[in-house]
């Protein structure tokens, strides 16, 4: 038998060594923990050994460490950045320590899934904080003295994140709107904060179960209607109390499981609905200091109620009800949205004891006058239930929908005054001995669209729209021998994709006569002529008496010299020029922009300005579409654009806008735009709003031009696919990406003007720093410090007294929230308008002129003094009442 052989030695020391080696996580995360160790003062580490994974309160998984909880434990000092170092930490707990300074990055930390660090002493939030987190289900940081900081984008990318709770942390700004689509998030806490604007829309359907946003501090609070709650179906707690929500407490049927609602010390008006009462899963409910209205709600036996203090209750035992005048009249506060000076004024269970706009004879209601309120909303059926009511005045308001039917069995009834509202559908048929005074609704008895926002008493409304009709109608008339023609003729202009051309015929009494003539279509040789024309947007236009003479607008302009050019842009070169005594501006579009776009916009423009009439809009006067030009002709502007009062004032002489001029410049403008968006027939978009297209007159006051780019908004509710069009800085950002076309898109425009009204300032300037660049970001940023922002944002140019930075915040918070970047974030025009109207000191409302522009052979001249001795009239009118405040 041979030798057997002893095993080498080597292999067996190598191994020895090798175990003997630390392994690389436990090192990197020693070197961590020990640097943690330095700053932090924990009395329960002073006799820990060399092993962090054997110190108390610290967790390790193969060598690395997953936790560290030190959750109440007396530790101060400060908290090292080498915390970004555990790439494996799960969990970080050390709430309720002194532990203070700057809050190190927690970036990048993919494994975290709970960090609880409230009730600490931390000063800063590092802005990368939460970058990288995508692991983070629960985020704890209340009762910390953090310098103001506002949530980042970086929340969003934290998908399954259950709890966010930063009370009492120092937050400023709104709440992001991407809370309300993480789908996992259950438990959001915000107060005691010092936050500000309206819960957001996004809330609607997420899964929210406990929102508490109570108290905030330092003179901010949380604005607006609560109204997204009721849609927020997961909720069981909801702490509101101590803000500034408006508005009535919603129908909280759908909230099942709703245990705890705190509102108290808000403004809510209104009536407690029965389905807050009804709850059968309530414990809690606080209420008191609001402006509620109705009976003192019963609620349950077992619910904690908190609601007797500082309301409006019409009677104050909770068995009782209101008289049913009081019932009735908050009914018809309720169609008005709940007006605050109504609430303010009706106390008491009498409404012949000086209640506002009641006036009564005997204990009967014979008049309701809520004139020149600036009130929103519908006129409510449940006016119907005054038997003795002699007059109902409504007018100058901007009420919608239809005039109730209700109205008509009112046996006394004398008078209906709903001039200058918003109102549409059919007029009800009254009595003849009552007067129906509806002048200033340019769509009553026209049919609205539901999805358009205006609800009547039925919110029925017709498939067919009025102009359809009307073109019907007309064709039947006109017969069929001339319906074929315009068949022909329409197929004709398609293929040769070219719009109608005017006879350029000289004037028999001379070329500086306008040509009053109608639109020529060439056919085969001859020549058709018709009164209408099919738009490129589907409907029948009247062109009759709008059509010039390219010798006359030649004559007007000194044969289009380079003295009379006031403008350029892209689409050609604007005049001025006198035609008839009369001073107009001819846009003449530029060689070789006659195609297809080309047509296309110069009908656009044609079509819109003859279909829309404001004071706000520019007016066309007239169009010339000859062989070789596209002119049109409108009233002249002698102020110039507001972009020249901005940014070139210097230049062009003018003295620069004052605050209150800004201000009613920024209200015509959204008085213009709420007009072309609030068509209840053809609500239309702009798409390019900016301060180039904004015109002023000798008094400053704006009008909006340039309608080339304007498209028709089918549905207010969905958006359109189109070609990008516009201009670069006020292109919302959902527009620049997509394409996709909603009225917001001219919202987000109106902020950035805004913005440019403020700082005096372009939306781009390749001049400042490139971070700086583009104006929207840095007004977004700067607004976070109010106090800075006043001090350093404002237009040099503007002497501000104390009174005018109230209001120049105002307009600043209502530009952030123009510019949002989600489109439902961002208000409506008419939003806009009730905003800025408070705050322009004199102000008058909208004349909205009649449809027809009168006689179709009345001259230029004669259109134009018509136009402006209504105007006239108007502001006498205006001056001899100065009780009339309103928009």
């Amino acid at each position: 038998m041979g030798k057997v052989r002893s095993p080498s030695p080597l292999p067996l020391l190598l191994l020895l060594f090798l175990s003997l080696l630390p392994s690389p996580s436990l090192c990197d995360d020693s070197a961590a923990m020990q640097d943690i160790a330095k700053s932090l003062i924990v009395p329960q580490w002073k006799l820990a050994n060399g092993d962090p994974c054997s110190w108390p309160g610290v967790s390790c998984q193969g060598g690395s460490v997953v936790e560290i909880n030190l959750r109440n434990k007396g530790v101060s000092g400060e908290l090292s950045a080498s915390i970004s170092n555990l790439s494996s930490l799960k969990s970080l707990q050390l709430q309720k320590n002194q532990i203070k300074g700057d809050l190190p990055s927690l970036a990048n930390l993919a494994s975290l899934q709970s960090v609880y660090i409230d009730s600490n002493a931390f000063s800063t939030m590092p802005a990368d904080f939460f970058s990288g987190l995508t692991s983070l289900q629960t985020m704890t940081l209340d009762k910390n003295p953090f310098k103001p900081w506002s949530i980042p984008d970086d929340v969003s990318k934290c998908e399954n994140l259950v709890v966010f709770s930063a009370s009492d942390a120092g937050v400023t700004g709104n709440i992001p709107d991407f809370f309300g689509k993480m789908p996992k998030l259950q438990s959001l806490t915000l107060s005691y904060n010092t936050m500000k604007g309206e819960l957001p829309a996004s809330f609607k359907g997420s899964n929210i179960q406990s929102l508490v946003l109570n108290n905030q501090q330092a003179g901010s609070q949380l604005t607006g209607r609560i109204d997204v709650i009721a849609r927020m179906t997961q909720l069981s707690v909801v702490w509101l109390q101590s803000n500034g929500f408006t508005g009535p407490i919603p129908d909280l049927s759908d909230l099942a499981s709703l245990t705890d609602f705190r509102a108290r010390d808000n403004f809510l008006t209104g009536v407690v609905p029965p389905s807050l009462i009804s709850s059968a899963t309530l414990k809690n409910v606080t209420l008191s200091n609001n402006k509620l209205q109705g009976p003192m709600p019963k609620f349950a036996d077992g619910v904690t109620v908190d609601i007797d203090k500082g309301n409006q209750f019409c009677v104050e035992n909770p068995a009782e009800q209101c008289d049913p005048r009081v019932t009735s009249l908050l009914e018809v506060a309720a169609g008005f949205e709940y007006p605050m000076d109504l609430t303010e004024s009706w106390q008491g269970n009498d409404p012949c004891k000086n209640w506002q706009g009641v006036t009564c004879g005997g204990q009967d209601i014979v008049v309701l006058n809520f004139a020149n309120r600036r009130y929103s909303g519908i006129i409510s059926p449940a006016i119907g239930n005054f038997a003795s009511l002699q007059k109902l005045i409504l007018s100058n308001n901007s009420l919608s929908g239809r005039i109730p039917d209700s109205l008509t069995k009112l046996q006394k009834l004398t008078l209906v005054d709903v001039t200058n509202n918003d109102l549409s559908g059919k007029v009800p048929e009254f009595r003849q001995t009552v007067e129906v005074r509806k002048e200033g609704n340019p769509n009553i008895g026209k049919e609205v669209d539901p999805s358009g926002g205006d609800s009547g008493s039925n919110g029925s409304s017709s498939k067919f729209q009025a102009a359809t009709a009307a073109g019907i109608v007309i064709g039947v008339l006109v017969g069929m021998g001339c319906l074929a023609a315009a068949l022909i003729c329409y197929i004709h202009r398609r293929k040769r994709k070219k719009f109608g051309r005017v006879a350029t015929q000289t004037p028999a009494n001379g070329p500086e006569l306008v040509k009053i003539g109608v639109m020529g279509m060439n056919l085969n040789d001859g020549s058709w002529n018709g009164r209408y024309t099919q738009n490129n947007m589907g409907s029948t236009t009247d062109t009759q008496g709008m059509c010039m003479s390219i010798h006359a607008i030649r004559s007007a302009t000194n044969n289009f010299s380079e003295d009379n050019i006031i403008g350029r842009g892209g689409f050609g070169v604007v005049y001025k020029g006198q035609l008839n005594g009369t001073m107009i501006a001819v846009k003449r579009s530029r060689v070789g922009l006659i195609g297809e776009k080309g047509n296309e916009e110069f009908r656009a423009e044609i079509d819109v300005l003859q279909r829309v009439r404001h004071r706000h809009l520019v007016a066309l006067l007239g169009y010339c579409d000859d062989e070789d030009e596209q002119l049109l002709v409108y009233e002249y502007m002698p102020g110039g654009t507001l972009e020249q009062h901005l940014f070139e004032c210097s230049e062009n002489g003018f003295s620069p806008l004052t605050w209150q001029q800004r201000l009613a410049v920024a209200l015509d403008v959204a008085r213009g735009v709420q007009y072309l968006h609030s068509l209840a027939q053809e609500s239309f978009i702009h798409r390019d709003l900016k301060p180039l297209n904004i015109l002023l007159d000798n008094d400053k006051r704006a009008k909006v031009s340039d309608f080339g780019l304007v498209k028709l908004a089918l549905d207010k509710q969905k958006s359109m696919m189109t070609r990008l069009a516009g201009t670069f800085g006020y292109l919302a950002p959902e527009y620049a990406i997509t394409g996709k076309v909603t009225t917001k898109i001219d919202v987000y425009a109106f902020g950035v003007i805004l913005m440019e009204l403020i700082t005096g300032e372009r939306v781009l300037d390749d001049t400042r720093p490139d971070e700086d660049t583009n104006l929207v970001y840095v007004f977004r940023r700067n607004i976070l410090d109010k106090e800075n922002f006043l001090k350093s944002s404002p237009d040099p140019n503007l002497h501000l007294d104390e009174e005018d930075l109230i209001s120049l915040w105002e307009v600043a918070e209502l530009a952030r929230y123009c510019t949002a970047r989600e489109p439902s974030q961002r208000p409506d025009m008419s939003h806009a308008v009730n905003k800025l109207a408070p705050l322009v000191e004199k102000w008058k409302p909208t004349s909205c002129d009649d449809d027809s522009d009168g006689d179709p052979e009345m001259s230029l001249r004669g259109r134009l003094e018509g136009w402006q001795n209504g105007e006239s009239r108007f502001t006498e009118w205006y001056n001899e009442d100065p009780s009339i405040r309103y928009v």
